[in-house]
């Protein structure tokens, strides 16, 4: 082999090596007729994306309260933690979405005055990332996680539409209000400004997990992969625990972790890689 031939594979193997790394792109956007507004969202592509021709099963990711769409990857170190997984075989390669649920009105939910990001997450974000790139679009392949109110965030989605999902992990997870009592305390926290009773009853219905997984069908809530991880120190402790428990009563098979730490990124980085672990294993084929 001549130097020039040799050259010429050490620059097509160093390409080769390159095109496989993944991707992390943390300023797009999509629009919204729903919201009035381009919405911002990150995403993760996995090694190998930009070169094949395969689809790849989904992972909604979404943030906490006060964060928005770059929380996961500026201090949840989505980029490193998938990378790690997916070579080391504990994850299969996946797409992962990070949505921003902190502009002009914070949280996942739909509310009183108007302001649909619920609505918005199924009607216009899903649809459009998973026609832009290369999703396979079937509820198996599909899985939502996130933290804090992000946690809350992937209780309801999963739960309100459990035909979407495969498998929901909630971390540290905002549960709304754990009775109708408290529906006016959380509603003035979060800036709804007057509300009827009939709204506050439907906010509760929708919006309390513990009143979701009391009322639901068991065939719905068995048929998404739970699990739910919270911290011993952590504030929102009470409202995972009573699922938990409200969950065994009713029989619903769901994994339930308390570990050692607090409300932190401390926390939901080590608890990433367990996610990626237990949502893969529901992508695979048993």
């Amino acid at each position: 082999m001549n130097k020039l031939s040799f050259l010429f594979l050490a620059l097509l193997f160093a390409t080769t090596l390159f095109a496989q790394d993944s991707k992390v792109f943390d300023n797009l956007t999509v629009k919204s007729e729903i919201l009035g507004m381009e919405r911002n969202y990150a995403i993760y592509l996995p090694p190998g994306y930009e070169t094949s021709e395969r689809s790849y099963p989904v992972l909604y990711l979404l943030h906490g309260a006060t964060d928005n769409h770059t929380g996961w990857v500026q201090f949840g170190e989505i980029q490193h933690i998938a990378d790690k997984a997916i070579n080391n075989g504990s994850a299969t390669a996946m797409i992962i979405v990070m949505p921003d649920a902190d502009t002009k009105q914070m949280g996942y939910t739909n509310t009183p005055n108007g302001w649909n990001f619920e609505n918005f997450f199924f009607e216009e974000l899903i649809p459009q990332i998973e026609n832009k790139y290369r999703i396979r679009k079937e509820k198996r392949y599909r899985a939502v996680a996130g933290l804090s109110m992000g946690g809350g965030g992937t209780f309801y989605y999963a739960l309100h539409r459990p035909d979407l999902f495969s498998s929901a992990c909630p971390l540290s997870a905002s549960t709304g209000p754990l009775t109708r009592e408290d529906v006016d305390r959380q509603m003035q926290r979060r800036g709804m400004g007057e509300t009827t009773e009939s709204e506050k009853d439907e906010w509760f219905k929708n919006y309390s997990v513990l009143e979701l997984v009391k009322t639901l069908p068991e065939k719905d809530l068995s048929s998404v992969h739970w699990f739910i991880d919270c911290g011993d120190d952590d504030f929102l402790y009470e409202g995972n625990s009573l699922v938990h428990i409200e969950l065994r009563k009713r029989n619903i098979p769901h994994e339930y972790r308390v570990r050692e730490g607090a409300h932190n990124w401390t926390y939901w980085r080590d608890s990433l890689p367990v996610v990626l672990s237990f949502i893969s294993d529901t992508f695979h084929q048993h």
